[in-house]
C-alpha cells in the first residue's frame, strides 16, 4: 500500500512539473507572471496604506463628539430679578407738566 501511495505521488508530480513547463511555455505566460507580480506588490502597498485607518476612524470619532458638544445650545441664563423689569432708576421723580 505504501509503495502505491509513492508512486501516485510521484506520478502527480511529474505532471505537476509538465504542467508549470507547459505554462512557461504558453505565449503571454512571461506577461501573466509579471502581472502576478504586480498583484502581489499592490497589495502589499495597499495593505501598508490601510494600516493607518483605524487610528485615523478613532480620531475622526473624538473629533465629532466635540463638534456636537460645541454645536449643541446652552441654556439661557435666568435675569437677576424674578420679573425681568428694569431696576428703577436713582435720583428725583419726573416733573408733571
Amino acid at each position: 500500500m505504501a509503495d502505491r501511495n509513492k508512486d501516485l505521488l510521484g506520478r502527480l508530480a511529474d505532471l505537476s512539473e509538465e504542467a508549470v513547463q507547459r505554462l512557461a511555455d504558453a505565449p503571454g505566460a512571461d506577461r501573466a507572471l509579471q502581472a502576478l507580480k504586480g498583484l502581489g506588490d499592490r497589495v502589499d502597498e495597499l495593505q501598508r496604506r490601510t494600516r493607518g485607518f483605524e487610528e485615523l476612524e478613532k480620531r475622526l470619532a473624538k473629533l465629532e463628539k466635540r463638534v456636537d458638544s460645541l454645536a449643541k445650545p446652552k441654556p439661557a441664563r435666568k435675569p437677576a430679578s424674578g420679573a425681568g423689569a428694569a431696576p428703577p432708576k436713582s435720583g428725583p421723580p419726573p416733573k408733571k407738566a
